[in-house]
């Protein structure tokens, strides 16, 4: 229960270092980043309130995903609150600076279509991180290794109703396999490889739902080819591999060149591939140490907010809220929310009898 809710209250502590009031997200610069961090009295001396550190839409969709999920309906039911919750809160979260992908599927849902109302359109521009940002608590719900079906079901759907691209949906998939697997304790250095034998999963299951299976097949490899390069970058692409490579002085400048180079426009972490893929390596390098993560994940040139919900979530579930300065959770937007979503995810996914 109580790495549940580090989970939670971290993911929204990661989202809103990395935003920083839309100041810090899409900064091209960690160096600069850091150094104002370092002006700011370092990460310890920070208090994050509403008012000058308030979570994105990231921790937002974070949220309405879970109360969909915590709602005691499964699968058609369970995607029907999803719509109605994404519906409601898109009129809500346009002063957080919202992924424009995240809000035009939102805009295409049909709450009234009790059949089809989750079914939007294919998008060439649904690549984009929002669909992997709020999904963490679909593997916190389905983290078992025998509801694994579940899991893959539930987080392309979840994905494609706002971003309905391989790129953007199997990033869903991604983070909401990364979080079951922290909750099983797998090592974290087979996260990646693991994740990339699910993708085949993944495919069998759009394929059996029919729809949009032309534009897929054009987009379908992107995403794994990308997490094989990473693999292949990190030297844990095969099985035995477990000791990760990373570059000599893997510092702030460096982290800004290697993420640009896994990104598809040159802003790290702005797509479902490497959105997750930093928070995966910021993980590898820092293992406890949350600076060492913040470092890595919060305060980098790009989509820092996105990849430090990702990383806080996942890092909450490994290592629990052990030396976290307290102001930076005590007065977190939404964390009385976070809190209570985590109890509830927790039994849903112990207690429940169901799916």
């Amino acid at each position: 229960m109580e790495h549940y809710k580090a989970a939670m209250l971290l993911g929204g502590v990661g989202d809103a270092l990395g935003y920083k009031n839309s100041m810090w997200e899409n900064c091209p610069s960690g160096v600069a980043i850091l150094a104002e961090l370092k002006a700011l009295g370092g990460l310890e001396r920070l208090t994050l309130t509403q008012d000058n550190w308030p979570v994105s839409d990231d921790t937002v969709m974070h949220i309405v995903t879970a109360e969909a999920l915590v709602s005691g309906k499964n699968f058609e039911d369970l995607y029907r609150e999803m719509v109605k919750v994404y519906v409601e809160i898109v009129e809500k979260i346009y002063k957080r600076r919202p992924d424009p992908a995240t809000v035009e599927g939102c805009t295409q849902l049909k709450p009234d279509n009790y059949a089809l109302g989750w079914h939007t359109p294919f998008n060439m521009k649904g690549s984009g991180f929002g669909a992997a940002t709020k999904a963490m608590c679909i593997g916190m719900r389905y983290w078992q290794p025998e509801k694994l079906d579940n899991l893959v079901q539930v987080s392309i759907e979840c994905g494609r109703m706002t971003h309905n691209h391989p790129t953007g949906f199997l990033g869903s998939l991604c983070t909401a396999l990364f979080a079951s697997y922290a909750v099983q304790r797998k090592p974290v250095v087979e996260w990646g490889r693991e994740m990339l034998k699910v993708v085949g999963l993944a495919e069998t299951y759009c394929r059996k739902t029919i729809r949009h299976m032309s534009e897929y097949q054009e987009n379908w490899f992107y995403f794994g080819t990308k997490w094989q390069l990473y693999l292949e970058e990190r030297g844990i692409a095969q099985e035995g591999q477990n000791t990760p490579i990373f570059p000599i002085n893997y510092d702030a400048a460096k982290r800004d060149q290697v993420y640009k180079e896994w990104s598809s426009e040159g802003v790290g972490g702005r797509r479902g591939h490497d959105a997750p893929m930093i928070a995966y390596d910021a993980l590898l390098s820092a293992g406890s140490d949350w600076t060492e993560l913040c470092n890595h994940a919060m305060f980098h040139g790009g989509e820092c907010g996105a990849t430090g919900s990702i990383a806080g979530c996942l890092y909450g579930l490994l290592f629990g809220m052990t030396n976290i300065p307290k102001g930076l959770y005590q007065n977190l937007e939404f964390r009385e929310r976070l809190e209570e979503l985590a109890e509830e995810l927790y039994k849903a996914a112990n207690g429940s009898k169901t799916l």
